[in-house]
């Protein structure tokens, strides 16, 4: 029996956990889950969002499956999600987006991967307030961080069978920081002369990724062009209700859903667990229980298509509901 942390996560994340939890149960798959809080709820106890308990946890098992965790904006502690990347070092973010059945979106046969760097960049959050009236973020791209990325970019394509690497900057105008992402994504492609690439700039990508999205396979960004990239692409399936990520390093990797923790539904057996689902069923597969994640993921497919869902997607199912739904179709 393999043991995986779970994070369970604030605000809805405890709701969507256990839901999650049973429909694996359900699978037949035995996981020891070692059960971990986080964020806002443990502060007062433990002085810190992110205890250390949890790192030596993901350390140990060397994988998670994590609930959303309330970040405060503007004020409060950083983020746990950036604290965990810098910790592990979780320098690859993945988040695949491809539709999903009966969820009506404004384009069909969208599937397309959005692999964002992870651990620098303006999103880094390295910061100084220069005056009362001023304040200064530095960006940071080196050679080192953009070419292990690219390269998690080629071996995804070749992995999964696909067919284009598209590179994604503002070379144009920050000709130095991500004119070196975009030498560093050149010099890797010449390893991968079976996969196509391309280069774009991040403003006219958003313009065709709102005309044409199916003409994209994999997107390659810097850290904060990818923050805003892969939001994007999760309201061309359906929104963040159905967006699944994950957060990939050399030693440990960390699946968890894009949105966010929703206190203000929090308890009301309204939440969509359904992207922390697709989150899990790709932890499965990272770890080699392709029969689960399948098994599992036909049950999500059949559920969604005989019209069961959440409010969020229009429908009328409730937490619970969506997933002994999905129970049922195991």
């Amino acid at each position: 029996m393999r043991t995986i942390t779970l994070i369970n996560g604030d605000g809805i994340g405890p709701e969507i956990s256990e839901a999650v939890v049973k429909i694996i149960d359900a699978s037949g798959l035995k996981i020891d889950w070692d059960i971990q809080t986080a964020g806002a709820d443990v502060i007062e106890n433990e002085g810190t969002p992110l205890p250390q308990r949890v790192l030596d946890s993901i350390k140990k098992n060397k994988i998670a499956l994590k609930a959303p965790v309330t970040t405060p904006i503007g004020k409060g502690f950083r983020s746990v999600n950036v604290q965990l990347r810098k910790e592990l070092d979780l320098y690859a973010n993945l988040r695949p987006c491809k539709n999903l059945p009966n969820i009506k979106t404004r384009f069909e046969n969208v599937d397309l991967v959005v692999v964002r760097e992870n651990t620098e960049d303006l999103y880094a959050g390295i910061e100084r307030q220069v005056d009362v009236d001023t304040a200064e973020s530095i960006k940071i791209i080196t050679r080192k961080a953009s070419e292990r990325i690219a390269k998690f970019a080629f071996d995804y394509a070749v992995k999964n069978g696909r067919q284009e690497v598209t590179c994604v900057t503002k070379a144009n105008i920050m000709k130095l920081s991500d004119g070196l992402f975009l030498d560093s994504f050149r010099n890797v492609a010449q390893n991968y002369p079976q996969i196509k690439t391309r280069e774009i700039l991040v403003d006219n990508l958003c313009m065709q990724l709102v005309q044409n999205p199916t003409q994209f396979d994999v997107l390659v960004l810097p850290n904060l062009y990818g923050d805003i990239v892969s939001d994007l692409c999760a309201g061309l399936i359906g929104g963040l209700g159905v967006a699944q990520g994950a957060n990939i390093g050399l030693d440990c990797a960390v699946f968890e859903p894009v949105h966010g923790s929703a206190p203000d539904i929090k308890g009301q057996n309204k939440a969509n667990p359904t992207a922390l689902l697709l989150s899990a069923i790709e932890m499965l597969r990272y770890i080699g229980e392709n029969n689960y994640a399948d098994k599992i993921e036909n049950a999500l497919f059949k559920t969604l298509k005989s019209g069961i869902c959440t409010a969020d997607l229009g429908g009328m199912a409730s937490t619970k509901d969506f997933a002994n739904a999905v129970i049922a179709n195991i």
